[in-house]
């Protein structure tokens, strides 16, 4: 039992860590994921969305700490009950997700490593095992320093998380995971290999046939009786296939998508803000000396926003700026930059730099 409570002891407190610091790396993108939990589709908690980025930044720096006191055998109970009430909350999450199909990625280890709904339940699952062996043989978890040098050691381990949480948050995520990344060609993070799987459906179209509604498939429409009604086609997922990814980037206006075009420009500067209604005001304030550098570097800039026309006008006019801004969903835009306002250069579709509103004034040109 000694060893095994070892061996569980090690695998808990840096799967804690590492999955901590993942989130850490970038706490906007684990808050976008509660607030999803926290909104009127899952579990209606709207009270909850305004305060998602606080906690996300208490759970993770919570994550890390935890794991470090269990390694270093620091306030033993404390720590060992507490990765249980954790790792319950987590998988009750986590199976409401899967079997509920509510939400798609629980961020558990942010988009470094992408699970499923389910393999998320199933991972938790495992650590909560782990989790009770530890709790079974917690008298072998000895502490490795004395209490004086556990609770400095607990110390440094917060004033570093909060650092690079501190960071992040007004910069950028130190390591960046997502698939707009610097580095990376649009067009080709958009292209489908070919013979790759695609999405498999079943397809059942609804007849009124004699007063009653029928359901046929693909291969029955030539049976469908004389004189029945059409009343719906429902589609059901049966396996999903292949996602390029890069599937949902468009820069669209009065209809029309211009994506295509801008990723033939050679130099474009893209200034991104998700929603222009909570956009930070000192980001905003920098836009015209930004336009400005673009010009006189030969970029063409754009705006990217999910905000409405009025909006945007208000923007341009209180801020000074000319250039003209285009739709794309704000899931998308949260996505692309972790930052509202952020800035994105592109060169014939590949994305040179990135930088936060903070950080404009360094965006290389």
């Amino acid at each position: 039992m000694r060893i095994i409570t070892q061996i569980a002891r090690l695998i808990v407190g840096i799967l804690f860590i590492i999955s901590g610091l993942i989130k850490l790396n970038d706490p906007l993108g684990f808050s976008f994921k509660l607030d999803e939990y926290f909104s009127e589709m899952v579990f209606n908690m709207p009270f909850l969305q305004p305060f998602a980025l606080s906690i996300a930044l208490f759970v993770v720096i919570a994550e890390v700490l935890l794991g470090v006191m269990l390694l270093i055998g620091y306030k033993r109970k404390f720590t060992l009950w507490s990765l249980f009430a954790m790792i319950v909350f987590f998988t009750f999450l986590t199976f409401y997700s899967a079997y509920f199909n509510k939400v798609t990625d629980c961020g558990c280890f942010g988009d470094a490593i992408p699970l499923t709904p389910w393999q998320s339940f199933y991972k938790d699952i495992a650590l909560l095992v782990l989790i009770l062996i530890l709790l079974a043989g917690r008298k072998y978890i000895k502490p490795i320093f004395n209490a004086t040098k556990g609770l400095v050691t607990v110390i440094v381990s917060l004033i570093l998380c909060a650092g690079l949480g501190y960071h992040v948050l007004n910069h950028l995520p130190v390591i960046d995971f997502r698939p707009y990344k610097i580095g990376v060609d649009i067009k080709k993070g958009m292209e489908f290999p070919e013979g790759a799987q695609k999405d498999e459906f079943d397809i059942k179209f609804i007849y009124e046939v004699n007063g009653r509604e029928e359901a046929f498939s693909m291969d029955n429409l030539g049976n469908i009786p004389e004189g029945a009604k059409f009343i719906r086609r429902d589609e059901k997922l049966i396996s999903k296939g292949y996602e390029p990814p890069i599937h949902d980037f468009t820069i669209e206006k009065y209809g029309d998508d211009y994506l295509d075009d801008y990723l033939e420009e050679p130099k474009v500067v893209m200034v991104i803000a998700y929603d222009l209604n909570i956009t930070d005001e000192k980001g905003l304030q920098k836009l015209a000396q930004l336009e400005q550098d673009a010009y006189d570097n030969g970029y063409e800039i754009i705006g990217l926003t999910s905000s409405s026309d009025d909006m945007i006008e208000k923007v341009k006019s209180q801020n000074k700026v000319d250039f003209e801004f285009y739709f794309c969903d704000a899931t998308t835009l949260k996505t692309i930059i972790r930052a509202n306002p952020g800035a994105v250069v592109m060169e014939y579709g590949v994305i040179k730099d990135k930088k936060h509103w903070n950080d404009l004034d360094k965006l290389k040109l």
